[in-house]
């Protein structure tokens, strides 16, 4: 792959310099919003995801998808809360997307999914996000008219399409590299939820004689441990923050994406905060209702001066026993489930659990001593197998961002693939 022979100033800071020949065009002039919506619900449910664009849903549905919006192939589905992070796509299947989401049907010549890859770009979510309105990040929006604004860079029809066709066959190659990446990851998070389940439940001493749990996720368990529920082993708080009383002061802020792309907690400004985030002072156990699922759930033993959590965590204080023996208490594999299987959502994406489900939830309680031998057992066992872990995420990010170099470079100009 080479250079395009000239380029152009395309009069714009955040696109830079494209091909001479290429254009720039409003989007409004290239989509436009599709208001259908299901008069049977019957359809497929499609997800709208910011890492993998536009998929079916996983699980079942437990609610009527009459009046959801229709989508077909070829549609851009976009979610007006999480343009600016990446929440849209061209999708390449028929069904059914929320109603708050927007829904748009491409107008002209152009092929659709040069624009999915397009618009997908850093420098585009960029754009989105200065196209977003609203006080604070977590409250943006990107609606119709603000999307209508943003200029669509537009090479020749046949240059789209051998751009698609170059980029689909090389991602997909580096999706599979990634997929085998992550099939490592989930193999020895697999054998981790074994070990955690089978010490949780039964204790280091295979001799110890057991007793039923009288809990059927549970099973039996050594005969001298106690089975309690979390509302007797810890407090689950609800302390909400007022903004006004921060106003001025940086906060160090435990957010659902930090944790989920595996960054650190950043300092933010107070007035950057709406008050659904969760004042935490002390050592406290962060449960992600919503990504439960996943497994989600951190011990934050050392909060800064002021830190504070998103309104998705269940912040809850143990009272006097080891707060990492009750972090892995919870995320033995039988007792996430019995959390998943009483959480509430149409798709195992959107399904939460309650805070009434979590403060119920039961726990095998052994003493305190023997907890602490537990936690450090764990500790030991894990941490090669850590080690290896973190070795296929480190090669799974980078060709996630090998994969988006190669995007935004062909897309934009950068380089020819013709």
């Amino acid at each position: 792959m080479g250079q395009y022979n000239s380029y152009k100033d395309s009069g714009f800071d955040w696109i830079g310099k494209i091909p001479s020949h290429w254009g720039l065009l409003k989007s409004k002039y290239l989509w436009r919003e599709s208001f259908s919506v299901s008069q049977t619900g019957k359809e497929d449910l499609l997800s709208v995801s910011q890492y993998d664009g536009i998929t079916p849903a996983l699980g079942s549905r437990s609610e009527s998808l009459v009046g959801y919006k229709v989508v077909e192939e070829n549609d851009l589905v976009i979610n007006i809360m999480l343009a600016w992070m990446g929440g849209l796509g061209v999708s390449r299947y028929n069904g059914l997307v929320s109603p708050a989401y927007c829904v748009y049907r491409l107008q002209g010549e152009n092929n659709p999914r040069y624009m999915h890859y397009l618009y997908k770009t850093p420098m585009y979510l960029a754009e989105f996000a200065r196209h977003s309105t609203g006080v604070i990040p977590s409250r943006w929006r990107m609606y119709t008219d603000d999307f209508g604004q943003v200029l669509t860079l537009i090479p020749p029809r046949e240059e789209q399409d051998a751009m698609v066709a170059y980029l689909d066959n090389t991602t997909s190659k580096i999706d599979e590299a990634i997929a085998q990446q992550q099939r490592m990851i989930d193999l020895l998070n697999e054998r981790k939820r074994i070990m955690v389940s089978n010490v949780l439940t039964k204790g280091l001493n295979s001799k110890s004689s057991l007793k039923a749990s009288g809990i059927d996720y549970l099973g039996e368990i050594p005969s001298h441990w106690n089975v309690l529920a979390l509302k007797y082993i810890g407090k689950v708080e609800k302390a909400i923050i007022d903004p006004k009383e921060l106003k001025g002061k940086m906060v160090y802020e435990y957010s659902m994406p930090a944790f989920d792309e595996g960054r650190r907690p950043q300092y933010v400004p107070a007035e950057n905060l709406d008050s659904s985030r969760l004042l935490i002072t002390g050592p406290t156990l962060l449960i992600n209702k919503l990504n439960v699922h996943k497994e989600r759930i951190w011990y934050i033993s050392n909060p800064r001066e002021i830190s504070v959590a998103s309104g998705e965590f269940v912040p809850v204080k143990i009272y006097k026993d080891d707060p990492l023996f009750i972090q892995y208490s919870l995320l033995n594999y039988r007792v996430t489930d019995y959390l998943i299987n009483n959480s509430n959502g149409a798709t195992n994406s959107q399904k939460r659990v309650s805070p009434d489900v979590i403060r119920s939830i039961k726990l095998p309680i052994p003493p305190l001593d023997e907890q602490k031998s537990i936690v450090a057992y764990l500790d030991k066992v894990f941490a090669p197998i850590d080690e290896m872990i973190a070795s296929y995420e480190s090669m799974k990010d980078y060709l996630l961002e090998r994969k988006q170099i190669i995007i935004n470079d062909v897309v934009t100009g950068k380089v020819k693939v013709v």
